[in-house]
């Protein structure tokens, strides 16, 4: 049977932070003395599922790194509707604008599941960006990646049916699951990821499943046929 990465997150020994940071795809090129440098000012902390890492308006002093778990960045109107940026996973950092300017937060982020995380401190993190170009063009990357995405997310909206959506959403989250395949994530989120009710995602989520694309089951679903899925957003199927 698969071990839930939130079981072995409570089976794992703790870590050095040392350890955490040369695991850590962003920083593990970075030599002995960089990572030590970092060490003694960044801050592992383990978090539960639901625990609010820092709030939309909030000062942005620190960058952060997953290094377990699942962590959702998001932003609410003043009607209460939810919109869904984007999931951080393990091995990505998050928090990374606001670190660079020092100004607000332009979202929330939320642990949507237990997990692991490294808080590293702007003025630490600004000096190595200094120090090393080499980092500085790799945030450089991430930065581009994350406005490549908004920009996709907003022709998404503007140019795809809440099906092409739909399929674009869980083939994305399905190539970011673990081995057991599963996406965990709830129909709220999904929904929120896309800009539709949570009724309408779970009316088109059980058309799918009966057709034996996707599997529902508690806490997320797993995509039994990602070809049909691409299909969707090529618009080549009937559905």
């Amino acid at each position: 049977m698969a071990v839930r990465p939130s079981d072995q997150l409570r089976m794992r020994q703790p870590l050095d932070k040392r350890t955490l940071l040369r695991a850590h795809p962003f920083f593990r090129d970075l030599d002995g003395a960089q990572i030590e440098r970092l060490a003694q000012h960044a801050t592992p902390r383990k978090v539960k599922k639901g625990a609010i890492i820092f709030r939309k308006g909030d000062v942005g002093s620190c960058l952060y790194a997953v290094t377990a778990g699942k962590i959702r960045i998001a932003t609410s109107s003043e009607e209460g509707k939810d919109a869904t940026f984007n999931l951080v996973t393990v091995g990505q950092i998050f928090g990374e604008i606001a670190c660079l300017d020092g100004g607000e937060r332009t979202a929330s982020a939320v642990a949507i599941e237990d997990g692991e995380i490294i808080a590293i401190e702007r003025r630490d993190f600004v000096q190595l960006v200094r120090d090393r170009p080499e980092v500085a063009v790799k945030l450089i990357e991430v930065l581009c990646s994350c406005l490549r995405r908004t920009s996709e997310q907003v022709e998404d909206i503007i140019f795809l049916d809440l099906q092409a959506r739909l399929a674009k959403v869980l083939l994305q989250l399905h190539r970011q699951s673990d081995s057991s395949h599963k996406i965990r994530v709830t129909q709220r989120e999904i929904s929120q990821m896309i800009g539709v009710s949570r009724e309408s995602a779970n009316k088109q989520l059980r058309n799918w499943q009966r057709r034996k694309w996707l599997r529902l089951e508690r806490g997320g679903l797993v995509i039994l046929a990602p070809d049909a899925l691409d299909g969707v957003i090529s618009h080549r199927p009937e559905i």
